[in-house]
This record gives structure tokens, C-alpha cells and sequence, in this order.
């Protein structure tokens, strides 16, 4: 739009093109306004509010609350015929329009966007990246310092020293076991094969030469599994990580633990060089089966030493530290194997072996080798260990520590009971079983704390506590000869009752008068019972105690029924001086220790409690004791050319089995029973147990000379001496070992308030 006119005074006419002939303009006064807008205004009737929001004094118009919606705005035009030539603008709250100048330039604003300069996307993301990647390196180093402030001071860290080993030997040298952290003895990497260390890299680390500590491509990778799984599932972990995990760090698979092990590797590699690094991985890694070390694992998988692995076996043990619970041979030899394949194809490739060695290596893999030892020889191990720090203190270096343990003995105690659970243990509900073989002095020959240790370490031998049941009644016996009565002693067998408790026979017979060897070779309760009663249960626990039994026993009358705990390891200690005439034993199986370089850290000395039995009670009790394998309940338990005593025990319900027996040159106690208490089927001492023991007892007496019982033999008729020249005329024959209808006649004695006690309250009589 245009102005025509300039001249001072004059009309100005706007145009609404530059043409002056224009046939639209429209020529308008000073007076003129729009149509429907308000009256102006004189300037100089009010004057504008000062700063501080002063309304102008005088005449004032009175205040409107707003203005009219519809009220146009003052540069509003119309023409001459009503058609509005003005741009509309909308009205502004609570105040006056913009200018047409400035409507324009909005209106213009908004159909025209503004043009981002070239290149603004490209600098943004540089910027932003930038800053995101400060923010991200400030982060990680404060997380990294943060985990690093929990570990001790990098100037005082030191690789710890490597736990000692112990070597435990059978009586002749031979190795039973091998016990420690570490459970082997270190070999320098100089000694190993080649190919040995170069497996290990092969598969656990192809860049170990070239990386300081830390393998980033390994390490991104194993980021991204975890990420995706939202857990630890990936470690990445180079060589030198591995190890700082297996010297300073738990298990655990944590971000935390994994900063650490990072931290750690770093220092490792600062601190040693590459190869010192290899050498005390292959020594500390652990590779199941409770072996630590490339020597136990080469000694417990193939039976040699790791200096003369194949290339087949060097690759199975390189296969096993991925996963040593899921990959020992032991537990999977297929996958051990397949896992050994892997490494072999890694070091073709990698160039560490030709294709030969790997085609001949893998035409014949590596295989396992039986021990040596028979697989019960874990139980002794066990044992072993936790008695040698109370002999040689706490354990500084390796030590090889020689048994009393006889190698063939063990296997032989071993099959006994396992062969004989295979074979009869589902048919009596019997599930677990234990044995004990000692000589004469206490030393431990043979010890089986269960049919597998492979399946349960727990050791049933030595731990654990089961009721002996009538494997108890020597005790009884013994202490009622020492309070005077003999083995043709008569007692009555007959009901009896005490205080609401009705002890009975397990068969629940009753034969009357009966002599004491009869009544223990037969196992009758209820003599026994009437034992405890006359000799006191205080009397029967010294004696037992005397003996070798240290469990607790209870000083009450079920003590003539066996029903206080004892371990098979005690019941064959307590047994044993009847076999050699009288004398106490403390069982022992530690017979030395030495270092490593031969110096000897402690030898066996010094005796047990000494005599514990008079003699002349010994040979009653041999007597006595030899029958029960004649006539009694243990004719199962024979051991033809040998005089052998013994007792079988059964508790309540069925669910302890037991048989003690020894000869002149061994003392071995048998149980059998479930590890939770329940009932068996009807297993007894006079079955399975003494089964067990005599097939054992025979193979230990193979090839040594025979003796005889201290005290001599037993008598040649059962439960009472026949008279020089013949047996009483009195009697019918008996048949060696069958019980008599009648006892013989016994001298009379004169009556005291004791006997007068015994005969009429407990029906005995002597």
C-alpha cells in the first residue's frame, strides 16, 4: 500500500498499489475512522501512568473490565460499499492490537519455518557424545576405585603361599589318599610337557601372551550375554583373571567380585612375568574331584604324574577347569572327553600342535585308572586329617603321614560290605553298613565308614552313634563275674516287670533255669536284665567305660538291652581285651608323620590303660563267647580252624544290626542299618552282620599262623563243664552245642541277704 500526498497540511490518501489512478483508493480526513471502532482519543486529555503504576489524575474514564470482543481494530478500513479491505487480526486479551506490521510479520513467521543449518544433527551428537562419554568414564573409575578401596593395599598384597599337602600311606608304604587345599604337590612348568601349558591356553586363553591382565574383545562379549540374560552367566575371564579369582577372591559370580578380579589381574601381570603366571595357574586351578593342581588331578585321573601326561590326557585336563563339577571324567568320562576333542581342534588351529599329534591324540583318548586304594580308603583319609593337627600342629609345609591301614584288608572290608548289600540289602530294607578291624594292640587294620564314599563321606565308623543292642551284654556278663557268679551261674529266664516296663526275648520264649553262657549265647533279655538289677547299672557303665566305651551311657536298667549310642570304632576298642588277654587299647591308625624331607614329626610311643581284665575272667569269657558262634545266634559268623568269640546285637524294631568278633590276632565289629533310624526288614546281627564279618575274617587270617583264645579253648559241652572221663549220668547225651533240658546240679551255698535277695525277687540263684 502507498500514501499519496506529502505536502505539509495536505490530505494523505493511501493507495492500495503504487498506481495513483488506481480505481480503489480511497481518500479519507483526519477525522474519518473505521466503522465500529472507537472514538479517538485527545492526546492531551490523559496522561500515561508513571513507572510505579499511577492512574492519571482528573477526569477519568471509568474502568472497563475488559474490551469489547468484537470492537475492531483502530487501522481498520473499510470501503466505501462496506467491504472490509483491512487484514483481520484476532484482539489481544485485556488490551490494544499489534500493529499490521507486525500481524504481517507472524503471519509470515509461521508459514515460512526456519532452516536448520547444515551439519546441527551431526554436531549435536558429537557434543552430547562427548559429554555422555566423560560422564561414563567418570562413573566407571569411581565404580572401579570404589571397589578397589576394598581390597588391601597393592604394596602389601602377596600371592599366598601354597597350602601344604598331605600324602597319607597304608602300613607298607603305599599311597591310600591324598588330603589338603591343594591335594598335590607343586610342579615347576619347566618339568611338564610343552604341549600341557599350550592346552590350557589353546582353550581358556588364545591372546595370553599378548594381553595385559584383560581381554576386551572376551570381556565385550561376555558384557553382552549378561546384559541379554539380565545375570552372570558369561565370566571372560583370561588366565591371569582366573588365577587372581583362585589366590584371593571367593566364587561368587558378581560385578562386584568380577572389578576385583580385574584389579587383581592388572597387578599380576605388573607383578610377575607370563610364565610365572602359567606356573602358578596350572598349580592352584581346581579340577574336581577334590583335586587342586595339575599333579593331584594327573594322579587322581590317570594315575601318574603330570610330568608324563599324553597329549590326549594334557588336553582332558585342560577341558576340565571350564567346569570341573560337570566335566571330572569321574562323574561324565564322555564329556570329559569330548570336551578334550575341543581342546585338541583349538590347538591345531592355533598352530601349538601339527595335525598329527592331533589325529593320533584324538584316535586314542585319554581314559581313567582305577586307584590303587580301594574307594573306602576316603573314610580313613577323613579320619586322618582330623586328628593330625592335635599331633603335629598346625601344618607348615607337606607331610607324608604312614597308617596302621593294611591296603588288602581294606579292599577286603570294602567288598564284604558292599558285595553283601548289593546282594542281600534291598531284601532286608538295609540301606548303610560300617566296619571296624583292629589287631590286638589297637591299631586300626581296616576301616569302611559306609558302602560308598563317593555317594556320602559320612563316616558311619567313627561318627556316628547307633543303639549296640545284645552286643552290649559282654560288659553285663563280665561285671556280673567280677561281682562272683561264673558262667554255670543259674538264673531264670521268666517274665519280669519293672515299673511299667516288661523287658522280653526276641522270641518271646522263656526257658526257665538257665546257666549264663546259656543265657548269652542264646541273647536272653530278660537274664540280663536281672544282671543289671543285681550288679547295679553304675557297676556295668565303669566296666564298659574300663573297656574303651567313651560315648555316654545311661546308668539305668535298659542298659542290659544295649539302648545307650555307641560307635563301631568303640564296640571293636572294647572288645579287643578279650582277644589279647586283658588289655586296654586306645585304637590308633596315625603311626607316623614326616616332612617332606624325611624329618620325622611324630612317632607313635607309649602304651594304652594297661590290664582292664584279670585273666581268669578273660578265659570265662572267651568261654562263654565261643559259644554264641558254636550254638548261639551267631552261627553265621563261622571261621573254620580258628577259636573265635563273639556277640550279636539287634536293637528295637529292627533297626541296628550288629556283630563284634575277634580271634587271638583280630577284633572286627559290623553294623548295619538305615542313616535315618527306620526300621529294617527283619535285619539281625545273626544274618547279614555276621555274614559280613566272617567272610572278612577270612581273608585277614589267610596265610598267618593259628592261635588260640587267651584262656584256652572253650569247654567241651555246652553252658557247663562236663566231669573228668565222660559226661554226667544224670543227663541225656548232648549233642555239642544244643541246649540241655536241665541244668546240672550246683553246690550248695550258704544263705545270705544277698542271695535270699536275688532268689526271691529276681528268681536267680547261684
Amino acid at each position: 500500500m502507498a500514501w499519496k500526498g506529502n505536502g505539509e497540511g495536505e490530505r494523505r490518501e493511501p493507495m492500495l498499489d503504487a498506481r495513483p489512478d488506481s480505481r480503489f483508493d480511497i481518500r479519507l480526513d483526519a477525522n474519518d475512522r473505521a466503522a465500529g471502532a472507537p472514538p479517538r482519543l485527545d492526546r492531551n486529555s490523559e496522561r500515561k501512568p508513571d513507572r510505579k503504576g499511577e492512574r492519571p489524575a482528573g477526569n477519568r474514564a471509568e474502568p472497563r473490565l475488559s474490551e469489547p470482543r468484537d470492537a475492531a481494530p483502530a487501522d481498520h478500513v473499510s470501503s466505501p460499499d462496506g467491504y472490509d479491505m483491512s487484514a483481520r487480526r484476532e484482539p489481544v486479551r485485556g488490551g490494544g492490537g499489534k500493529s499490521t506490521k507486525g500481524a504481517s510479520k507472524a503471519a509470515r513467521t509461521q508459514k515460512a519455518p526456519r532452516r536448520r543449518k547444515r551439519g546441527s544433527f551431526l554436531w549435536f551428537f558429537i557434543k552430547w557424545g562427548f559429554v555422555l562419554g566423560v560422564w561414563a568414564v567418570l562413573v566407571v573409575g569411581g565404580v572401579v576405585a570404589y571397589e578397589a578401596s576394598k581390597l588391601p593395599p597393592m604394596q602389601t598384597l602377596m600371592v599366598p603361599k601354597r597350602p601344604p599337602t598331605v600324602m597319607i600311606q597304608a602300613a607298607d608304604g603305599k599311597p591310600l589318599a591324598t588330603r589338603g587345599d591343594m591335594g598335590g604337590a607343586a610342579v615347576p612348568l619347566r618339568e611338564v610337557p610343552a604341549y600341557l601349558p599350550k592346552a590350557f591356553i589353546a582353550i581358556e586363553d588364545r591372546r595370553f601372551y599378548d594381553h595385559m591382565g584383560l581381554d576386551p574383545q572376551g570381556l565385550a562379549r561376555a558384557m553382552a550375554a549378561n546384559l541379554v540374560s539380565r545375570r552372570v552367566r558369561q565370566g571372560g575371564s583370561t588366565l591371569t583373571q582366573q588365577l587372581a579369582k583362585n589366590l584371593f577372591l571367593t566364587q561368587e559370580r558378581t560385578y562386584s567380585r568380577k572389578i576385583q578380579e580385574l584389579v587383581l589381574a592388572l597387578w599380576l601381570e605388573q607383578k610377575f612375568t607370563k610364565n610365572e603366571i602359567l606356573d602358578l595357574y596350572i598349580n592352584r586351578v581346581y579340577f574336581g574331584a577334590g583335586a587342586y593342581g595339575v599333579e593331584a588331578a594327573a594322579q587322581r585321573y590317570f594315575g601318574k604324574s603330570a610330568r608324563n601326561v599324553t597329549l590326549a590326557e594334557a588336553a582332558m585336563l585342560a577341558g576340565i577347569v571350564n567346569a570341573p563339577s560337570r566335566l571330572a571324567p569321574t562323574r561324565n568320562l564322555k564329556a570329559a572327553q569330548d570336551r578334550a576333542a575341543l581342546v585338541l581342534a583349538a590347538m591345531r588351529e592355533q598352530g601349538l600342535i601339527t595335525p598329527d599329534m592331533a589325529a593320533a591324540a584324538l584316535s586314542r583318548p585319554a581314559v581313567l585308572v582305577r586307584p590303587a586304594a580301594p574307594d573306602s580308603s576316603g573314610y580313613v583319609a577323613d579320619w586322618v586329617m582330623d586328628q593330625l593337627d592335635s599331633y603335629v600342629g598346625e601344618l607348615s609345609g607337606d607331610v607324608i603321614v604312614r597308617t596302621t591301614i593294611d591296603a588288602s584288608l581294606q579292599g577286603a572290608a570294602q567288598s564284604a560290605l558292599t558285595d553283601t548289600l548289593a546282594k542281600s540289602g534291598g531284601k532286608y530294607g538295609v540301606g548303610q553298613g560300617a566296619l571296624v578291624s583292629l589287631d590286638t594292640d589297637g591299631a586300626v587294620k581296616a576301616l569302611v565308614g559306609g558302602k560308598s564314599y563317593e555317594e556320602s563321606q559320612y563316616n558311619r565308623a567313627v561318627v556316628a552313634r547307633r543303639q549296640p543292642g545284645s552286643s552290649f551284654k559282654p560288659f553285663i556278663y563280665l561285671t556280673a563275674l567280677e561281682h562272683g557268679l561264673t558262667p554255670d551261674t543259674v538264673r531264670e529266664d521268666a517274665p519280669i516287670q519293672l515299673k511299667g516296663w516288661r523287658p522280653e526275648n526276641s522270641t518271646h520264649d522263656y526257658r526257665g533255669p538257665v546257666t549264663l553262657q546259656q543265657a548269652l549265647a542264646l541273647s536272653l533279655n530278660t537274664v540280663s536284665v536281672r544282671l543289671v538289677l543285681e550288679v547295679g547299672p553304675k557297676a556295668v557303665v565303669a566296666t564298659a567305660k574300663r573297656l574303651g566305651i567313651t560315648s555316654n551311657l545311661d546308668p539305668n536298667p535298659s542298659i542290659a538291652l544295649g539302648t545307650s549310642e555307641v560307635s563301631v570304632l568303640e564296640m571293636a576298642a572294647a572288645y579287643t581285651p578279650f582277644a589279647n588277654g586283658g588289655i586296654g587299647v586306645i585304637p590308633y591308625v596315625i603311626d607316623n608323620v614326616k616332612a617332606a624331607n624325611g624329618k620325622v614329626l611324630y612317632a607313635r610311643a607309649g602304651q594304652g590303660p594297661g590290664r582292664v581284665i584279670a585273666p581268669e575272667y578273660v578265659g570265662e569269657m572267651n568261654r562263654m563267647m565261643q559259644e554264641v558262634l558254636v550254638a548261639g545266634t551267631g552261627r553265621r559268623a563261622e571261621l573254620p580252624g580258628w577259636q573265635a568269640g563273639g556277640k550279636t546285637g539287634t536293637s528295637q524294631d529292627y533297626r541296628d544290626a550288629w556283630f563284634v568278633g575277634y580271634t587271638a590276632r583280630y577284633v572286627t565289629a559290623v553294623w548295619l542299618g538305615n542313616d535315618d533310624s527306620s526300621p529294617t526288614k527283619k535285619a539281625s546281627g545273626a544274618n547279614l552282620p555276621a555274614e559280613i564279618w566272617s567272610r572278612y575274617m577270612k581273608v585277614a587270617h589267610q596265610g598267618i599262623p593259628v592261635a588260640e583264645l587267651p584262656g584256652g579253648g572253650r569247654a567241651p559241652g555246652f553252658g557247663f563243664p562236663f566231669p573228668q572221663g565222660g559226661q554226667p549220668d544224670d543227663l541225656p547225651p548232648a549233642v555239642v552245642g544244643s541246649i540241655p533240658q536241665q541244668a546240672p546240679p550246683q553246690q550248695q551255698e550258704p544263705m545270705t541277704l544277698d542271695r535270699w535277695f536275688v532268689d526271691t525277687f529276681l528268681g536267680g540263684r547261684r
